[in-house]
């Protein structure tokens, strides 16, 4: 039970930072400024790490690769926590796997999470100064949605297919984990 709450606690403490890292990243390349609650929430989060890696790592053009190697690092250091918990079974090959597909389910259920706060924030409250912060980190994914889907009734249901499609994308990425992490497995077996 001890480790079913510190792997609970790791994966929500990783979540957050490199998730924060990785909105800070997607907020400087859709140019959204961080004078708002969201973008002080980011910073908080994340300039004890992204900073001090910025003096090594110099911002090219409008990508901060600083948020994104943070961003690694976090869910580097999740996953060898996790394989330490684990008491070290099994290869420690896995470990990079595991975060680069940690980290591309973080992308994806942060773009849901986003599209969720979306959709009520329109609802309920299209008019508060985080609406306009999180329609335009979610309008790259819903453009090609909202070309192809009219209003229903005045509705947008472009939400609903976006959420649909990186529901399917998250599965696609579980089947993918297993397969390659099997079949990494199964080569060291061999060796």
């Amino acid at each position: 039970m001890i480790e079913q709450i510190l792997s609970f606690l790791l994966e929500v403490a990783a979540g957050l930072i490199s998730g924060a890292c990785l909105l800070r990243l997607y907020m400087q390349v859709q140019r959204v400024p961080f004078s708002n609650p969201v973008g002080q929430l980011v910073f908080a989060l994340s300039d004890w790490l992204v900073m001090p890696l910025r003096k090594v790592i110099k911002p090219t053009g409008k990508y901060d690769m600083s948020s994104l190697i943070g961003a690694i690092l976090i869910q580097l250091v999740h996953y060898l926590l996790l394989w330490g918990l684990a008491g070290a079974a099994g290869s420690l090959v896995m470990v990079p796997l595991l975060a680069l597909f940690g980290l591309a389910r973080m992308v994806l259920t942060g773009l849901i999470g986003l599209l969720i706060v979306y959709a009520i924030l329109s609802w309920v409250s299209p008019h508060s100064p985080i609406y306009g912060v999180i329609a335009r980190l979610c309008q790259p994914v819903l453009r090609p949605f909202q070309r192809i889907i009219p209003l229903v009734g005045g509705v947008d249901l472009s939400p609903l297919a976006a959420l649909i499609v990186l529901q399917v994308l998250l599965m696609v990425l579980a089947h993918l984990q297993f397969s390659v992490l099997g079949s990494v497995a199964a080569g060291m077996a061999m060796m």
